[in-house]
């Protein structure tokens, strides 16, 4: 008998994860790294003619419980999300939103200029604007047709 048939749905799988994960949740593990997070927040980075945009998903939060900061290259991203009240853990019977304290921090692929970083929040999505420093835009070179003075 098959386990799986094409077209079959994938919620069974997706429900032995959480339910690993959740397992695996209330385990302390004598060596460290045995189970990767998934990073909060999920971001996307973009590279544009003239910024870098990041951009990420923080529904639940609000504006003034974020705190971002940029310093030599790295781009730190901070806040909190308040818990759910009149919910205890018994209750749950998935649980894949986070709530709590959280921090990421961003490699900014190239030079930026840090004094005009900016970021906008609406609709629970967080948009980190980074000009790109002068240096490193692409510059386009001319080339002449002819013969050039001094050339051998």
């Amino acid at each position: 008998m098959a386990i799986f048939r094409w077209g079959d749905s994938w919620e069974t799988f997706r429900d032995l994860e959480r339910q690993v994960d959740r397992l695996l949740n209330g385990l302390t593990f004598p060596i460290p790294l045995i189970r990767v997070e998934r990073q909060y927040p999920p971001i996307n980075l973009y590279e544009l003619p003239e910024e870098y945009l990041l951009t990420s998903e923080l529904p639940g939060i609000e504006p003034a419980e974020l705190d971002l900061t940029v310093a030599n290259g790295i781009l730190t991203l901070r806040g909190k999300r308040a818990a759910p009240t009149n919910a205890i853990d018994d209750q749950f019977r998935r649980h894949e939103r986070i709530w709590g304290a959280w921090e990421r921090s961003i490699a900014v692929p190239e030079r930026i200029r840090e004094d005009e970083v900016r970021a906008d929040f609406q609709n629970g999505i967080l948009k980190v604007h980074l000009p790109k420093a002068p240096e490193t835009r692409p510059r386009q070179i001319q080339v002449i047709a002819g013969n050039v003075e001094g050339e051998m």
